[in-house]
């Protein structure tokens, strides 16, 4: 086989499940290993072959660390895969957190599932286990961003920095003589703590993020509006509750409300509650790269955690919820499908004085997504609460570029692609941005499909050489 080929196992026509496979002569390259999240139909597919065996896959390249994008590696390890998985230092630590993380909320669902009989699956089993986890992390390489490394003769990539969460990148695959760009998540130029995306100059081919290819996020100061709905809620007398991914916005939402308190634009003794183990682990890891990776260095970056409490042990949250003075609660999960952010919506949803502010994107069939839609309800633990809260979303703080700003990281190339590959993004947003595409820069735009291959090029006039030792 001489043909460079490109599929889409997972984040085809949908925002979550990122998995990209790029067939080679030489080797079998899996860019981004992740989790499908949200409606059941999309998890489901965790549990489904991948329709290549995990052997067959030579390497792993890790975007980031969000479990959209990481999670599914233990499971492929345990199946067999026995490769390099590069990713920058920091998508390292924060991997291996969210990894096992993941795998104890799965043991404890199978737990609770199989004790309580509310499941079809007789024993319920978790997708992998804490060990399953840990028996991934020997696999994992460290690499730099801007600095090249071989993966064979004829391959070899790069990091280059894109934003939207400490360790993210972008990733060029020169392969056979063409630059094929993976985007990853694309972050926002203007984030308060990390630096603005870096840009490659030079593609064949990109495939690209899409999650917001049909919306622009506003020109209005999210700090203002971030200090009106905490403002406003207070003088309720009522609580700000803000689920938020532990991984990036709970740092980012930490430093902005720590300025918010020094400028006086919020009231200084105004508890704020960090309820996310995770989150503060996250918090620990981003401290450690400050200096490298973020506008702010390491002093600052402690200093904003000595305004807020970071809550450990689950028994606190019981004395947090019941204290009736107005707080910010800042809690996992992001999307609202679980963690100790259940608890706090269980008692403050049905309260009009409280608040719930949404600042980053919700998947389709997620709590979150139906809290936006205006839902008069919301099952938590096989219980239904009606919607008294006010429900408000704060577009300002998304870790992901919006249409304008994807149309400009695309303007940065100096000649244009011979074809831009759209993935992670609903059908709307895609179809929106392939049409923006196509009519203002004249690019020819597909959009992916789940399992397509999709013929690149080919490489007649090299010779091809023995695949990467990871086969052998």
């Amino acid at each position: 086989m001489n043909e460079i080929i490109l599929q889409s196992l997972g984040a085809a026509q949908t925002v979550t499940g990122s998995k990209h496979l790029l067939k080679t002569p030489e080797l079998t390259i899996l860019v981004d290993c992740g989790l499908f999240q949200g409606v059941k139909s999309l998890r489901e597919q965790n549990w489904t072959a991948l329709g290549i065996e995990a052997w067959e896959i030579d390497l792993i390249i890790l975007t980031h660390a969000h479990l959209d994008h990481c999670g599914y590696i233990p499971l492929l390890v345990r199946q067999g895969f026995k490769g390099e998985i590069y990713m920058t230092a920091p998508t390292s630590e924060l991997t291996q957190l969210i990894l096992l993380d993941s795998a104890k909320i799965q043991q404890e669902d199978a737990e609770n599932a199989n004790k309580h009989h509310y499941t079809k699956h007789h024993p319920a089993k978790p997708l992998y286990t804490v060990e399953d986890a840990k028996a991934s992390f020997r696999f994992f390489t460290v690499r730099d961003p801007n600095i090249f490394v071989r993966l064979s003769d004829h391959i070899h990539f790069q990091f280059k920095t894109c934003g939207h969460i400490l360790g993210a990148c972008s990733v060029e695959l020169n392969c056979f003589g063409k630059k094929i760009i993976f985007s990853g998540d694309i972050g926002r130029p203007q984030s308060a703590i990390l630096n603005p995306p870096d840009y490659f100059t030079e593609a064949d081919y990109i495939v690209m993020e899409s999650t917001y290819g049909d919306r622009l996020h506003g020109t209005n100061d999210p700090c203002q509006e971030l200090a009106a709905i905490i403002n406003d809620t207070i003088a309720r007398k009522g609580n700000v509750l803000i689920p938020s991914f532990a991984v990036g916005r709970a740092q980012e939402l930490i430093y902005l409300l720590n300025s918010l308190k020094k400028q006086g634009k919020i009231p200084l003794n105004l508890p704020i509650i960090m309820d996310s183990p995770m989150a503060a682990a996250a918090t620990g890891i981003s401290l450690t790269y400050a200096e490298d990776y973020m506008k702010i260095g390491r002093a600052e970056f402690q200093q904003m955690n000595n305004h807020i409490t970071i809550n450990q042990d689950y028994s606190n949250t019981v004395g947090f919820i019941k204290d009736k003075s107005s707080k910010i609660v800042i809690a996992a999960s992001g999307m609202l499908t679980g963690g100790r952010v259940l608890q706090y919506l269980e008692h403050y949803l049905e309260d009009n004085r409280n608040t719930i502010l949404i600042i980053g994107f919700q998947a389709e069939g997620t709590r979150g997504r139906a809290l936006l839609n205006h839902t008069h309800e919301v099952k938590i633990h096989g219980k239904y609460y009606p919607v008294k809260a006010r429900v408000q979303e704060l577009e300002g703080l998304s870790a992901h570029a919006d249409q304008s700003e994807l149309m400009a990281w695309i303007r940065k190339f100096k000649k244009a692609p011979a074809q831009i590959m759209l993935v992670h993004g609903e059908p709307c947003a895609q179809e929106a941005l392939r049409v923006k595409i196509q009519t203002e820069l004249s690019i020819p735009v597909k959009v992916m499909t789940p399992n397509e291959d999709v013929l690149l090029f080919s490489c007649d006039h090299f010779v091809v050489t023995a695949a990467h030792d990871s086969k052998n």
